[in-house]
């Protein structure tokens, strides 16, 4: 058994199984079973997205208690959670509405003949999320697969299995056949790895850090498996001058701090051009200063306490790393308070004049640490931008569309926002360039991960093949 902690406060949340691989066979198995003679994939795709609309409805019925769970056991605040259990919810529904619209299509080709293409759900699934966004990650995966008529194994980050196992235990209150989704709570290394060298698993869909990532690839390669995989980022965040100011200073803060800056797409690369840096500098220090870091159930709370100790640990060994890099404006350490002092809490912290080959500029930190860097033109800031081993996301601030779309076409990733940050759909197509990996999630590209193209050829001619 594994023990969930509360980092808030460092208290145990509860206990869970912590999966052997022999366990992690046995869910693989009940999927392949439910796969191969079950009634899932052969159902008919409107019932399956009835049945995902009813998940929907029942994440809706659950919603206060999803994001109580996501927030005491990851750490978030509490109203962000709320917009993630309304967001996982409406992802159900989206794939709910789009199960009934895969199509094929009729080929003309030569010969008395009819080619036909025809799209079939990959197999099993097996899905492994991240923490930081416990159940929206769980959504992200399973509703496209279970669109699909797939069937999946989904692994949950092993320091935040409490909303998974609460969907786990939803699934059951509806008509899912048994074995189309098996929810296994374990180690990376052992669970996690067991799932992706399994050969009963045709796909591997892994959202987490550039490390973990590469040992995926290199399990799935052995069987072949199917993958999309979504990494990290450096993401760079770029201010014009004849931008909103205020808006652009809001846009900056939110970019690198909402989630306790643990965000994949987070803005934690801030590029100010040089003739309105100072004064940036000066309005984030003073904006800083009043977010709330405290308890994340706390309704007016803006960041809450990271993941886990280590992860604190690691957070504040970058900070220390960026004291000889750059010039620390605020934050910097933990916050002060009795009632902080058990939890794993960082303070926003931000950088000036750090160089873009620093490590705090070219390495994820995954938490509330931000970046400043001054360019001089447009062509500098598209060459900073550009100058990461990552490609997630990026955005651009300035009241010159043209500019501003023109910027945005040469920054190499895969998610971009003009004047705003974070704004994510279901709709719309997610992943990254380079080693933010490959892939997409969302929208009807998310779809296409979990579906086969068959052709098939029918001989409309009743004379036989002569080739004798």
């Amino acid at each position: 058994m594994r023990d969930v902690i509360n980092p808030a406060d460092g208290s145990v949340l509860a206990r869970v199984p912590d999966a052997t691989a022999e366990d992690v066979a046995r869910a693989v198995g009940a999927a392949r079973t439910a796969f191969d003679g079950g009634p899932w994939p052969r159902m008919a795709a409107r019932d399956r997205g009835t049945l995902l609309f009813k998940i929907a409805e029942a994440i809706r019925a659950r919603a206060a208690a999803f994001a109580e769970a996501d927030t005491r056991n990851m750490g978030k605040p509490i109203v962000e959670a709320e917009f993630d259990v309304a967001d996982a919810a409406h992802c159900f529904e989206y794939y709910g509405g789009l199960a009934s619209k895969i199509h094929g299509e009729t080929l003309d080709v030569p010969d008395n003949a009819l080619s036909m293409v025809v799209r079939e759900p990959v197999g099993v699934v097996g899905q492994i999320i991240p923490w930081n966004y416990p159940l929206l990650m769980a959504a992200w995966k399973l509703a496209p697969a279970l669109a699909a008529g797939c069937t999946a194994v989904l692994k949950p980050a092993e320091q935040t299995p409490m909303s998974a196992l609460m969907l786990a235990d939803l699934f059951t209150t509806l008509d899912l056949p048994e074995g189309v989704v098996t929810i296994v709570t374990g180690d990376g290394p052992v669970a996690g790895a067991a799932l992706v060298a399994d050969p009963r698993v045709d796909k591997i869909a892994f959202t987490g850090g550039v490390d973990t990532g590469r040992l995926v690839i290199k399990g799935a390669a052995d069987t072949i498996k199917r993958m999309s995989i979504e990494l990290g980022g450096k993401n760079p965040n770029i201010v014009f001058a004849d931008a909103d100011f205020e808006a652009a200073v809001d846009g900056a803060l939110f970019g690198a701090f909402a989630n306790q800056g643990e965000v994949c797409s987070a803005g934690s690369r801030l590029l100010v051009e040089r003739s309105i840096y100072d004064r940036m500098l000066a309005a984030l220090v003073e904006k800083a200063s009043r977010i709330r870091v405290g308890d994340p159930m706390d309704r007016e709370t803006k960041m809450g306490p990271l993941v886990t100790r280590e992860h604190q640990d690691k957070v504040l060994g970058y900070i220390g790393i960026g004291r000889g890099e750059g010039r620390l404006i605020t934050g910097g350490g933990r916050p002060r308070g009795r009632d902080l002092e058990r939890g794993f809490f960082v303070e926003p912290t931000i950088f000036a004049d750090v160089d873009n080959r620093a490590r705090i500029a070219q390495e994820e930190i995954f938490g509330p640490v931000l970046v400043v860097i001054p360019f001089a033109d447009e062509a500098e800031a598209i060459r900073i931008a550009n100058d990461t081993p990552y490609g997630l996301a990026g955005a651009v601030w300035t009241r010159d569309v043209f500019r501003g779309i023109r910027v945005l076409k040469q920054i190499r990733a895969g998610i971009l926002w003009l004047n705003t940050y974070h704004p994510t759909y279901n709709e719309a197509p997610w992943g990254g360039y380079k080693q933010s990996g490959f892939g997409r999630e969302l929208g009807p590209y998310g779809l296409e991960h979990y579906l086969e193209t068959k052709q098939i050829n029918l001989n409309l001619s009743e004379a036989p093949i002569a080739w004798y």
